[in-house]
């Protein structure tokens, strides 16, 4: 039995190794080898949340329910070592003949509301964008719900945008613009590392130590420890910012998706304000959408490592109430994130590691939408009372 469980296992790996490599063949077809070099980027992002279990849903849950910040602290690493690189190519890339830009947007009343909405759908659903993705790849068909809602909601965002975007907004402000790079990673250290020592002191006052974070058990099998599973991430997002010339981002793929479903079927999407001045993506192939290759990265990256661990086993069976908090989840995420600039990786990882204001803000009305969610988590049985308030 056991052998013929580590055989089915070794042919998930196959069948997604050789899928991940397709896909990274029509993508250099398609726009060429920074292309396909996306799509690794996205396999390597892949293993990397799976085995690490980085999950951005979770560790916001954590602080609140069970006072534990150890996943938190794991994102402030990912954001400064990722900042420390991605700071300098932003400013003087261009100069060194590798010009780089960053997701330097304005925010205002719809962005804090789609930021809000995200936070909510992100503890309803089970996971942010990129969970959703890796925890889809790992085999979990509830995910896979949450996903299409996700889709569908960001395509529906996108025939309001034109309207929301009318609403009043701060202008956009970058602080590797207004300090230069040094000054503005120092800046985003000090609010980190501020940030980091009331989690400590959260952690503390209620169990009166800090919880000893998981140690790697094998590279390629996993687990990994959260701090490794930053370093990861980090080479992640900074290959991306290098390949690519900007942030790494999940989302806006989701919408396209949903356009290209939408076109198909006869709904005049390309009429639509956000589709006319990128009509041309939804009538090209999507492997020439950098986005979209490496969300399928990641997707087949979480799988290969989950059958690596020995655990891809998709669950048929789901509840009801499993069946509807993930399509609620996926919608308000899907349509939170159009609102909101992306999800926790575009618009709270990418804005902090591109040096902008809206990064920050992104996380407050974010953090505040969790919270509410969390909360609804405990009212739908999904989390048990005594640890949401311990």
């Amino acid at each position: 039995m056991a052998l013929t469980v580590q055989r089915s296992q070794a042919t998930v790996v196959g069948i997604a190794a050789c899928l991940l490599l397709l896909i990274a063949i029509g993508a250099y077809a398609e726009a060429g080898p920074r292309q396909a070099a996306a799509t690794l980027i996205g396999g390597v992002a892949g293993l990397s949340l799976y085995h690490a279990s980085f999950g951005f849903t979770a560790a916001w849950r954590r602080i609140v329910t069970e006072k534990r910040g150890g996943g938190l602290r794991a994102q402030f690493v990912l954001i400064l070592l990722t900042s420390a690189v991605s700071f300098p190519l932003i400013a003087w890339g261009s100069q060194l003949g590798w010009p780089t830009g960053g997701f330097v947007f304005p925010f205002g009343v719809a962005a804090a509301l789609g930021a809000f909405m995200f936070g909510i759908g992100m503890q309803l659903g089970g996971g942010c964008g990129s969970g959703t993705l890796f925890t889809a790849g790992g085999g979990s068909t509830r995910m896979m719900i949450t996903l299409t809602a996700f889709i569908l909601g960001s395509v529906v965002a996108t025939a309001h945008l034109h309207v929301w975007g009318k609403l009043p907004k701060l202008p956009p402000v970058s602080i590797i613009r207004e300090f230069g790079p040094h000054g503005a990673f120092l800046l985003t250290a000090l609010v980190l590392g501020m940030l980091a020592w009331a989690t400590l002191r959260i952690e503390r006052g209620a169990h009166g130590d800090i919880a000893p974070l998981r140690r790697t058990g094998s590279f390629l099998a996993g687990p990994w420890s959260p701090m490794l599973g930053a370093v990861m991430l980090a080479l992640v997002g900074i290959a991306t910012f290098v390949v690519v010339g900007r942030p790494w981002g999940i989302t806006s793929a989701f919408a396209l998706w949903g356009g290209k479903l939408f076109h198909a079927l006869g709904i005049p999407v390309d009429t639509w304000p956000y589709w006319t001045w990128q009509r041309s993506a939804l009538e090209n192939s999507v492997l020439r959408d950098t986005t979209s290759v490496m969300d399928f990265g990641v997707i087949l990256g979480a799988m290969i490592a989950a059958a690596l661990a020995g655990r891809f086993a998709p669950v048929w069976q789901l509840g009801r109430r499993d069946v509807l908090t993930a399509i609620a989840g996926g919608l308000l995420m899907g349509y939170g994130a159009r609102l909101a600039y992306g999800c926790n990786i575009g618009a709270y990882l990418g804005g902090l590691v591109s040096g902008s204001l809206h990064g920050w803000l992104w996380l407050v009305f974010g953090f505040l939408g969790s919270l509410l969610g969390t909360r609804l988590r405990v009212r739908f049985g999904m989390e048990q009372p005594s640890k949401a308030h311990t």
